[in-house]
């Protein structure tokens, strides 16, 4: 999904360009599909779990449906287990489909998101956006793709990989 931050609105939900077809492509080799995603607004007061569903039910719709969504509503300072670049939602979301998170791979935009995946022990890769800084694409720069449907495509050249995870 293209990132709104604190999202409310499923009408405001889009989809990142090559995210149906990489879906897809995961989804015809067999592979389980997730969305794993910080979502401060709740923890900030700024949106409800409720209204995260709502937004995550309106891209289930446009994906064709995901195996698992986990979302952490904790505030920043909170220091759960779950807020990305803790491991929390990789962990969850791979104990939910019965895979071990070594078999995973997350697709981000920030280094939140390959440093969980690194801490779950899964494989991360990070594919940039406007907002992800320029210090987080050279750290990166070995696992980092132009866009989504390349991440997956390399993911999936890879024996290892057996799960496509895309993380927001």
């Amino acid at each position: 999904m293209a990132d709104v931050p604190h999202n409310g609105d499923p009408g405001r939900v889009r989809l990142l360009p090559g995210a149906a077809r990489a879906v897809e492509l995961v989804r015809s080799r067999g592979l389980a599909t997730g969305v794993v995603s910080n979502q401060s607004g709740i923890g900030r007061g700024l949106l409800t779990a409720g209204q995260v569903r709502r937004v995550n039910e309106r891209a289930d719709e446009l994906l064709g449906g995901l195996d698992v969504w986990e979302f952490c509503p904790h505030a920043p300072d909170a220091g759960c287990a779950c807020r990305k670049p803790r491991p929390g939602l990789i962990l969850r979301a791979a104990a939910r489909l019965g895979v071990d998170p070594a078999e995973c791979v997350v697709v981000g935009d920030i280094a939140a998101d390959v440093l969980a995946a690194g801490a779950a022990g899964a494989r991360g890769m990070l594919v940039p956006n406007a907002a992800t800084a320029a210090d987080e694409v050279k750290r990166f720069a070995s696992r980092c793709a132009p866009d989504l449907l390349t991440a997956v495509r390399g993911a999936l050249q890879d024996p290892a990989a057996t799960m496509g995870a895309r993380s927001s």
